[in-house]
C-alpha cells in the first residue's frame, strides 16, 4: 500500500506583513495615542498643578516666577541662599542637569582657595556684614552642589544657620524668622522617605511679602535674575553639621 506525502501550502508575503502591518499600527495607537491621552487627562483632573510642572504664579500678575522643582540662585544676603549648582553655563540650568565631576580630594574644591572655601567664606563675610556674629559649623548643603545642580531645598539646619543674618537685614526679631522657616519646613513624605526640607524659593518668596526689603538690602535687578554672589559650585563635603541633608533635586 502505498502513501501520498501532502505537499505543504506555500506562504504568501502578504499573509506575513498585513498581520505585522496592523499589529504595528494597532500598539502604536494604544500605546503611542490612546495610552498617553488617558493619564494626561488623568493626571490634569486628578493633580493639575504637578502635572504641568508645579509652577509658582505671581496671583497678581500672572507671571511665572519659577517652579517648586527647581531651585534659583539668589545674592542678596537679605534672602536664604540654597544650595550651589554645577550646571553651566549659569547655575540650576534645567536643561543641564549636572554635578560638577570633581573627585572628593580635588584640590579645587577643598583647597585653600577651592571653591568649598570660597563659599564658606562668603557665608562668614555676609553673617560679618551684616553685623552678626555665627561661628557655628556651617551645614554640608550650603556649601555643596546636588548630584543634579537643581536641588531646589535646604534642610532645616542650612536655613536655621542663615536666621540670624536675615532678621538683621530685615530689621526684625530672630523669632519671627525662624517661625517663618517652621512654617515652611516640610517633613519626610509619608513620613519615612527623605529628609525633612525647606524650599528655598517658597520662603524667599513668603519672606519678601511679609517682611519688605527696604533701603540697601531691597534687591537689584541683577538679583531678580537669579545671579548669585558668589559664583561657587561645589560638589563635595566641608565643614558641615550631621543635620544636614543631601538631597538631590530631580
Amino acid at each position: 500500500m502505498s502513501t501520498q506525502k501532502s505537499t505543504p501550502t506555500p506562504i504568501r508575503a502578504s499573509q506575513i506583513i498585513r498581520p505585522a502591518i496592523v499589529s504595528v499600527v494597532l500598539f502604536t495607537l494604544i500605546l503611542g495615542v490612546l495610552y498617553p491621552l488617558l493619564i494626561t487627562g488623568i493626571a490634569q483632573v486628578v493633580f493639575p498643578k504637578q502635572a504641568n510642572g508645579s509652577l509658582i504664579e505671581d496671583e497678581s500678575t500672572g507671571v511665572i516666577i519659577g517652579s517648586e522643582l527647581i531651585g534659583q540662585e539668589f545674592s542678596n544676603p537679605a534672602h536664604f541662599w540654597g544650595r550651589p549648582s554645577a550646571t553651566g553655563p549659569v547655575p540650576y540650568n534645567g536643561g543641564v542637569s549636572s554635578g560638577s565631576n570633581y573627585g572628593p580630594l580635588n584640590p579645587a574644591l577643598i583647597g585653600e582657595d577651592g571653591l568649598i572655601q570660597t563659599r564658606i567664606n562668603a557665608l562668614r563675610e555676609a553673617d560679618a556684614a551684616a553685623g552678626v556674629e555665627n561661628s557655628g559649623l556651617i551645614p554640608v548643603d550650603l556649601v555643596t552642589a546636588s548630584g543634579s545642580g537643581l536641588d531646589p531645598h535646604i534642610s532645616p539646619a542650612a536655613a536655621q544657620y542663615q536666621v540670624a543674618r536675615i532678621a538683621a537685614l530685615r530689621g526684625v526679631d530672630t523669632t519671627v524668622i525662624q517661625e517663618l522657616v517652621d512654617e515652611f519646613t516640610t517633613g519626610r513624605t509619608l513620613g519615612v522617605l527623605g529628609e525633612a526640607r525647606v524650599n528655598v524659593l517658597r520662603l524667599n518668596l513668603a519672606l519678601d511679602e511679609r517682611y519688605p526689603l527696604t533701603g540697601a538690602t531691597a534687591p537689584t535687578e541683577e538679583d531678580a535674575d537669579g545671579v548669585v554672589s558668589p559664583d561657587v559650585t561645589p560638589d563635595a563635603t566641608s565643614e558641615a553639621t550631621p543635620e544636614a541633608t543631601s538631597e538631590t533635586g530631580s
